[in-house]
């Protein structure tokens, strides 16, 4: 029988060892990515992402659309 492979266990950041990954995360969000695309690509969960982002006071984005398209949805 086949098994699952096993759940790679992340490294806890506390304190200052957020401002490297939220700089990060701040150049890749604001250069059009969602919070899920580098969530996916650094192993970390979307809350990981959002967390990051709000405390580093990152505005988010409306919703909606292609940021590089300009096809977004109207505005309700």
């Amino acid at each position: 029988m086949l098994s699952a492979p096993a759940a790679r266990k992340r490294k806890w950041m506390t304190g200052g060892a957020h401002e490297e990954p939220a700089q990060r995360l701040a150049r890749e969000y604001e250069d059009g990515q969602s919070f899920r695309d580098p969530a996916e690509a650094h192993g970390r969960s979307y809350g990981f992402v959002h967390r990051v982002l709000t405390e580093a006071e990152v505005p988010p984005r409306s919703r909606g659309g292609d940021v590089h398209s300009g096809t977004t949805r109207p505005v309700r």
